[in-house]
């Protein structure tokens, strides 16, 4: 089970039309796709997150040739720097580089031992992972868009046709407040009595945020994710407000003193890999705080928070997918099925999906020609971006 090689591209996942957030829009999510080969010929798949890290995820991985996938404590010694911070690197760049990297490894070692991911991690308690269906404004593409609250109340009601979709969670702070409490209206109509949620990004300041909460709590949204932007200024709502809040931003000490936000939403780069997001999930529910994942990998990462969500009690309620907006993946038979609010763990050894080769070229292809993370509109991913 030794590392003989480790190799990685960058690649450009599609979004059947660019959608729109608090930060501007994105029609292609860019991630490295890793390949950690063994000497007896395995190939384990890994991701990073964060956009093209090709170079320093070859460059790391050129410490790692020689060692046993399974020695995980030894791989992450040699790529991460043994502190929170160091004036001579990245730290978190380079965690997240490991992140990746372990990702394959994990995967080499369930091929190699010819079980799933699942059962490394100790077993399965789920086997359906439920997810969010998303919605937001978005701009044409090879789906029309949404230009309107119509446009995206009648989305969710076909995603309930054609998907059976139980829980809804859209994109707010893009907008006039008075258009997105229209949209929210519309689509609380649309969708009856299912779970709705919704996610500003940060993009609010206090004050808007509390006018927000105020205007939209008739619609029972059951969820929140960053309304404002500090675990402080969720407190503060808190004190008005009783739906659940969720953050990206990762301090589970203060989580728990300020028993605010009720769950942190991340994914596995954040944490250095699959045995250090287990460990976070653990601690969350040892400190009364929920987890969950969030949206936006390729099927390798989507098929390991699968996996995790699986194994671990705690990663209760419906984390975040992009699947039916994604246009193409690198995966076979990508992207996952969602369907009646659930998609099914990977039974296959490791984290139970195969690279389609064409398709990984293609993906790359797609990153030359736009760069990382295009708009998909004029403005920008970022563009403007400011508090209202």
């Amino acid at each position: 089970m030794k590392v003989r090689s480790i190799t990685a591209l960058p690649v450009n996942i599609p979004f059947r039309a660019p959608y729109r957030f608090s930060y501007g829009s994105i029609a292609s999510l860019t991630k490295t796709v890793i390949e950690v080969t063994t000497e007896d010929g395995v190939v384990g798949l890994g991701e990073c997150a964060d956009g093209n890290r090709a170079a320093d995820v070859i460059a790391a991985g050129e410490k790692l040739i020689g060692l046993d996938v399974r020695d995980l404590a030894t791989a992450e010694g040699r790529l991460v720097p043994a502190m929170r911070y160091t004036p001579w690197g990245n730290v978190t760049a380079a965690r997240r580089v490991f992140g990746g990297v372990e990702m394959a490894m994990w995967d080499a070692r369930g091929k190699t031992e010819g079980v799933p991911l699942y059962l490394l991690l100790g077993g399965a308690v789920r086997s359906e992972i439920p997810l969010t269906e998303y919605f937001s404004y978005r701009f044409p593409g090879a789906d029309p868009g949404e230009a309107t609250p119509a446009d995206i109340a009648r989305y969710c009601a076909t995603m309930i046709e054609q998907h059976a979709s139980t829980v809804f969670e859209g994109k707010v702070g893009t907008m006039s407040l008075t258009e997105e409490v229209q949209m929210v209206r519309e689509v609380r109509a649309a969708i009856g009595d299912r779970p709705l949620q919704l996610d500003a990004n940060g993009g609010w300041t206090l004050p808007t945020a509390r006018e927000a909460l105020t205007r939209l709590a008739p619609f029972n949204i059951s969820w929140f994710e960053e309304p404002v932007e500090t675990y402080e200024e969720m407190a503060e709502l808190r004190l008005h407000f009783p739906m659940s809040f969720s953050a990206h931003a990762i301090d589970l000490p203060k989580a728990a003193a300020l028993r605010c936000p009720d769950a942190i939403v991340t994914n596995i780069n954040e944490h250095g890999g699959i045995a250090r997001t287990r460990d976070f999930i653990r601690s969350c529910e040892a400190f009364g705080v929920g987890f969950r994942f969030h949206s936006g990998e390729t099927g390798i990462a989507s098929a390991a928070y699968l996996h995790l969500s699986a194994a671990l009690e705690h990663v209760r309620g419906a984390s975040q997918t992009l699947f039916h907006w994604y246009a193409d993946d690198v995966i076979e038979g990508g992207p996952f099925a969602l369907e009646n609010g659930v998609t099914q763990v990977p039974t296959a050894p490791g984290l139970g999906v195969t690279l389609d080769r064409k398709a990984l070229q293609r993906c790359h292809d797609r990153f030359l020609a736009e760069g990382s993370f295009p708009s998909g509109h004029e403005g920008g991913y970022g563009s403007g971006f400011r508090k209202r």
